[in-house]
């Protein structure tokens, strides 16, 4: 089967800041260099955390993770307001860096970006190089680590570089490919959370190796055509999405896929509050870049059903939403709430087992601006 899977290969490179706000931190305050922390608030009973260091990570504090959690598990962690100011120069240096070797830069938030080197003439074209280059001066110019994958596709680079953490480089090449990804745990694919990897491990798929030595066929009957074939392309290495130079985008969203379909109301919300706990997260970290003179129009929300029928909606907002969205990096109490009544309606309305769940932010399109009244979509 794996005859059927090919691809162009690329020379990749995923860099990703070792807890990043963190790390800027603690650089500039020696005193919290040996001490658990974490980056997030407004207190120690409200929102969610940015990240953390490794000193509080030992104890299981996790970025997303609500605060009062964080606190129940390290009750002598000390907890940092973010400045967002101060690490969108801290990342704007790290992508000059980054430019030096190639045009082809990909941010995906502020700590992390791929790199498509395919044709670079750095250091005689050698990725592996280029990486380990680029990782001096990042701590040269600001002080901090990072650590690298380098691969072939985007997927294996991203996976690469979790693998030698923090300061580390891991480099997976075609031809290891294979060897690499059959005891790689589903859990560390791009996409596949905790809850579909504990729905996958109840099927006796807890490796990649588990998935490529089950039939492709019985993986469609049991989990659909297309979540199979996106299974099974990952397990094999594959993955043939291209790094894309840096634009603003239309929407900033994110989704979760269920392997095995969601069919109590109670499942339904239970994964509806890590959804919005996960895109909080995400919209702390989401580049300034992709707000300049942009305003937020709706807010959306996707369902997939297991027999893939796909429904969407849309609550459109102010412009003093829009406003408060953007400042606060965060969904207020109302939307979260409007948000789950809407997907629990939909859950109602048809009765079917859900696959996958969304939320988003979409922008206005940019219109034509008359003399001085602008406004900004």
């Amino acid at each position: 089967m794996n005859n059927l899977f090919h691809q162009k290969e690329f020379k990749i490179i995923h860099v990703d800041m070792d807890c990043f706000y963190a790390a800027v931190e603690m650089r500039d305050n020696p005193k919290l260099r040996d001490i658990p922390i974490a980056i997030g608030g407004p207190s120690k009973t409200k929102g969610v955390l940015c990240t953390s260091n490794y000193q509080a990570r030992k104890f299981g504090v996790r970025a997303a993770m609500p605060t009062f959690k964080a606190f129940q598990l390290c009750p002598h962690l000390t907890l940092v307001r973010p400045n967002f100011h101060k690490y969108e120069e801290v990342s704007q240096k790290v992508r000059e860096i980054f430019y030096k070797y190639t045009d082809l830069v990909e941010p995906i938030s502020l700590d992390e970006a791929y790199l498509d080197v395919t044709n670079s003439e750095h250091f005689n074209g050698s990725a592996t190089l280029i990486a380990q280059e680029i990782q001096k001066e990042i701590y040269r110019e600001t002080g901090l680590t990072a650590s690298a994958g380098v691969s072939f596709n985007k997927m294996l680079a991203k996976i690469a570089s979790d693998w030698r953490k923090p300061n580390g480089i891991f480099v997976i090449t075609p031809e290891q490919r294979l060897d690499f990804i059959k005891d790689l745990p589903l859990k560390k694919i791009p996409g596949i959370g905790k809850v579909s990897a504990q729905k996958l491990e109840r099927m006796g798929l807890e490796k990649c190796g588990d998935v490529l030595e089950r039939d492709l066929f019985d993986l469609i009957n049991i989990i659909g055509k297309r979540s199979a074939l996106d299974l099974y392309e990952a397990c094999n290495g594959i993955s043939n999405s291209r790094v894309s130079k840096r634009r603003q985008r239309k929407s900033f969203g994110i989704e979760r896929t269920f392997f095995s379909p969601l069919i109590r109301q109670g499942e339904v919300i239970s994964e509806f509050k890590v959804l919005v706990e996960k895109y909080q997260a995400r919209l702390k970290e989401m580049d300034e870049f992709h707000l300049q003179d942009r305003e937020i129009s709706h807010i959306s929300l996707k369902i997939r059903f297991s027999d893939f029928q796909t429904h969407t909606k849309e609550i459109m907002i102010s412009a003093k939403q829009s406003d408060s969205l953007k400042i606060n990096r965060r969904l207020s109490t109302l939307e979260v709430d409007e948000l789950r009544e809407l997907f629990i309606g939909l859950y109602k309305s048809y009765a079917k087992e859900i696959r996958l769940m969304g939320i988003g932010i979409k922008f206005k399109e940019k219109a034509h601006r008359q003399l001085d009244f602008e406004w900004s979509a």
